[in-house]
């Protein structure tokens, strides 16, 4: 039986964070946690774009659109929507999370969830760097991982 995984090598290409801007000091963050773990492992800092987007609602349509360029190895959507007083929250984080799901799915391209949806101001600070790591670092690194399996893969 074959077994497949990817690992950590820098793959080649290029990469892109798809960032929201809505709660901005918390996805800066999520940014230069990203950032570091693409260096970290390899990946060159001129091989990292990035592309700003109102809020998180918006990262999924602009994620596919350059997924289908090509010119990506991977796209990392960074945001996080933070629960309120009305259902707003649940319509944005289900349409960002769907959004992104459906848009590696239907170009093929590693497009990583690194939208935090937390429930305080403090949990979305505690996952963008403080007490529980930072969720822009970990999603470089799915990033990574995924470019490299699917090189893997069989046709």
């Amino acid at each position: 039986m074959a077994t497949y995984e990817g690992n950590f090598t820098p793959p080649p290409g290029r990469f892109v964070l798809v960032a929201a801007r809505f709660n901005q000091a918390v996805v800066e963050r999520l940014v230069e946690g990203a950032r570091d773990g693409l260096r970290r492992h390899g990946v060159a800092e001129d091989a990292i774009d990035g592309v700003w987007v109102p809020g998180s609602f918006e990262i999924p349509l602009v994620a596919q659109r350059l997924a289908r360029t090509g010119k990506y190895a991977a796209v990392i959507c960074l945001g996080a929507v933070i629960k309120g007083d009305t259902d707003h929250y649940d319509y944005v984080a289900g349409g960002a999370v769907n959004g992104i799901a459906q848009a590696a799915l239907t170009t093929g391209v590693p497009v990583i969830l690194g939208v935090l949806t937390c429930d305080t101001l403090e949990q979305a600070i505690n996952r963008a760097g403080a007490k529980a790591g930072n969720k822009g670092f970990d999603a470089a690194l799915t990033a990574i991982e995924m470019v490299n399996l699917l090189r893997r893969l069989p046709e």
